[in-house]
Parts: structure tokens; C-alpha cells; sequence
């Protein structure tokens, strides 16, 4: 049996749990991590690489709430939901509808918008100070429209991204084919986001955060089965490990609702399964990031490969990969570039996912021994940096740089 004792525990070893761990060991904090799996791995590894500050729009909108029962039901979605999960995903469901409402969709995005704001300077500062800079790509990202009917549709979209500080442009199907020629003709136009940076490796800006990290931290490879409020603080244990420790911040992902509850909150958090192809080639075939809109994922150049990266299945932990989605993605990829082999790789990981699309980030309800750090959806490798700074100053006792009401764990 392992015992230890420390001044924070942080569970959850991805690029929230590790982004956290760096600022908290600048301040000259003493932590320990606790993962069952590898550092840095999971969706940590297997995401777009974007760091995404123009991804303001939470997944519940009222246009997809008007499309809600064709986008579940409909195999080919790109948004889609496991059948044999539907009753257990029932209540998760009814908020998601409620918060994909005008009103409710507005306040997310705006919460969504306040956390990117600078997200791109924060993880540049990051990855100098990791020695990782040379990772990070400055092209920018493209949504591309292959109608005339999208590019004029996403009119509004990009308008209204805009008004909230986000800095975007349309171009011409002529401007995109000049940005990336090897791109089939579009009829539309795309939206291009000059800001936006993207990593040509995600893991392995992970690995080089996990190696700063463990330059200092403990690391304990067990999953955290329980959390218990003592005299003596916190003490988190697991098979063959007890860690007690002054405060515990709660990191792990889709896999943080169990021990939300046993600190005293109720969280509707659940999982998005999301997947990946990759194909290797010396020089990928595009510069930057593409999203064709319509078809729901990223084309992603890579160091030395191809990846193809989204959709969202709701579908818990257990269930093993879904052929039909690792097949969407192939016949997606190959509808744009229709000599695409068979891939090199393939990939599915867990997101973890709030009806409202923002993450929890906050202590918990019963005391700010234990503090909460998950929920950031689709773009947790974009706000780890910024969730790494607001738990650093709860732990201070300083005032967040942001105002954390919007995050709460006590908003539903």
C-alpha cells in the first residue's frame, strides 16, 4: 500500500490536470498527480491540435435543437447518439435541449467567449516555458462551406463571432483555393481565423508539459476510487494508494462525475466519444486546419501525417469503437481526397460534456479543499492554460482573473 502526503493532489493527468499542476508548482506549490493511464494520453492526444480562441459556440443552439431528433437518430450525423444509451442519456438530453434555447445559448456563448479570449498567448507563454515552441503553428484555421447556401448561411454565424471580439474574415472559394490549393473546388467560400494557432503535434506538446511536470511533481498510476474529507484534509485512495493532502483539484475529464458526487456535487456531466484517422505522408496536404462544416470534422496537418479528427457520439465509457463513425470519417477524408488509402492509424477517446457546454471550474460546494477542473468539451486543450491560472489563484486566495459564476458547480 502506497501512502503519501502532500499539499495537492490533482486528478488527472491530461493537459487540464498537467497545465494545472505546472502553475500550481510555479507558485511553489508541492503536488502529486493521479492517473491510471499515461500521462498526457487520452483526449489530451487524440484532439484537432487547434487552439481554438473562435470556437465561442456551444453545441446546443436553436438551430440544432430544431434538428435535435434527425441530428441523434440519424446514423450519418455528425452529431450522433448510441441507441442502446438513450434512457441513461435521457436527463442529460432534456438539459441539453433547455440550454440550446435562444437565451441560454447566448450566455454560453459569451461564458464560452470570456475563457478563449486569450487563450492563444497563454499557450504560447506555456509551451516557451516548456521549450515547446517550435510546436506550435501560426496559419490560422479555416471553416470551409461547399455551397453557395452554407458560405451565405454562415454569414450570421461569423457576424455574430465578430460582436463578441473574435477576430474572423469570409473569403471567396477563389481566396480558399489560393490558401490551400490541394483542397477540392468549393462552391461556397470559407471563414477564415488569421489569429487562431494550432499545435503540428498535440502529444507531443503533452509529453514535453508531462516531462516540466514530473521535473517536480510526485505521480502516483492508480485510478482515485474515493474522496474523503478529514481533519487532517483530503484524502484521495485507490487500489493499493492513499494520498492525504491540504487541497484536491478534480482534473479527470469524463471520468470526474463519480468524484464530483463524493465531494458533495451533483454534476450532469457525460461523455462524448470522439475519433480519429490518421494517414502518414511526409508533406500533408494542407497548411492548416480545415473543418469542412457540413461533414462535422478537421482535416489536420500533422507532423509527418494526415489526421482526420471529430464527430460526437454520446455514448458513455464502455462501449467499444463505433466502425460505422471511424468509417464516416474515411469516406469523408476520401470525398475530399479521393486517393486516401487505407489509414495508418485509428483512435477513439472521451470527452467530457455539459449540457451547456462549459466547463465546471470552481470549488466545490462543501469547501475549497476540493476544486473542480473538467467538462471543457471540445476544446480542453484550449483552455488548459486558462483553467491552470484560475486554479492557481483559488488556491492563492486570489481573485480569478475571470468571473467563475458562469462555471459553477452549483448552476443546475
Amino acid at each position: 500500500m502506497q501512502k503519501l502526503t502532500t499539499d495537492i493532489v490533482v486528478i488527472g493527468a491530461g493537459v487540464v490536470g498537467l497545465a494545472v499542476a505546472e502553475a500550481l508548482l510555479a507558485e511553489g506549490r508541492e503536488v502529486v498527480l493521479i492517473d491510471p493511464a499515461k500521462p498526457g494520453m487520452g483526449a489530451s492526444y487524440g484532439n484537432a491540435g487547434t487552439i481554438a480562441d473562435y470556437a465561442v459556440m456551444p453545441v446546443g443552439t436553436p438551430d440544432v435543437l430544431r434538428n435535435l431528433p434527425s441530428l441523434l437518430f440519424d446514423r450519418n450525423s455528425p452529431l450522433a447518439i448510441r441507441r442502446a444509451g438513450l434512457m441513461a442519456l435521457a436527463p442529460w438530453l432534456l438539459r441539453f435541449a433547455w440550454q440550446s434555447l435562444p437565451a441560454q445559448a447566448e450566455h454560453n456563448a459569451r461564458a464560452i467567449a470570456a475563457l478563449v479570449a486569450d487563450a492563444c498567448p497563454r499557450w504560447e507563454a506555456l509551451a516557451a516555458r516548456i521549450d515547446a515552441a517550435a510546436i506550435l503553428q501560426r496559419r490560422g484555421c479555416l471553416y470551409a462551406y461547399e455551397t453557395a447556401r452554407g458560405f451565405q448561411a454562415a454569414r450570421r454565424d461569423i457576424g455574430y463571432r465578430q460582436s463578441i471580439g473574435i477576430t474572423a474574415e469570409l473569403i471567396s472559394a477563389q481566396a480558399l483555393a489560393e490558401m490551400e490549393p490541394n483542397l477540392p473546388h468549393v462552391e461556397g467560400g470559407a471563414a477564415f481565423f488569421p489569429k487562431a494557432v494550432f499545435m503540428s503535434d498535440p502529444g507531443q506538446m503533452v509529453q514535453r508539459l508531462a516531462e516540466r511536470v514530473f521535473d517536480k511533481a510526485g505521480f502516483v498510476p492508480a485510478r482515485a476510487d474515493a474522496i474523503v474529507r478529514t481533519r487532517g484534509g483530503v484524502v484521495v485512495t485507490g487500489p493499493q494508494m492513499t494520498v492525504q493532502a491540504k487541497r484536491v483539484v478534480i482534473a479527470a475529464g469524463a471520468h470526474s462525475r463519480a468524484l464530483a458526487a463524493q465531494a458533495g456535487d451533483r454534476v450532469p456531466l457525460d461523455t462524448e466519444r470522439g475519433y480519429h484517422l490518421e494517414w502518414d505522408m511526409q508533406t500533408p496536404r494542407l497548411s492548416r486546419p480545415t473543418c469542412p462544416t457540413t461533414r462535422g470534422f478537421y482535416l489536420c496537418p500533422m507532423s509527418g501525417r494526415l489526421r482526420v479528427a471529430g464527430t460526437v457520439e454520446l455514448g458513455g465509457l464502455t462501449a467499444p469503437p463505433s466502425a460505422h463513425r471511424l468509417a464516416l470519417l474515411a469516406n469523408g477524408a476520401r470525398a475530399l481526397f479521393p486517393d486516401l488509402g487505407k489509414p495508418d492509424r485509428e483512435w477513439m477517446g472521451f470527452r467530457p460534456s455539459m449540457p451547456d457546454s462549459l466547463p465546471v471550474i470552481g470549488a466545490s460546494r462543501a469547501g475549497d479543499d476540493i476544486l473542480h477542473a473538467y467538462g471543457h468539451g471540445h476544446i480542453g486543450l484550449t483552455l488548459a492554460p486558462i483553467t491552470a491560472a484560475l486554479m492557481a489563484d483559488l488556491i492563492a486566495g486570489r481573485a480569478p482573473q475571470i468571473d467563475l459564476g458562469p462555471y459553477r458547480t452549483t448552476r443546475f
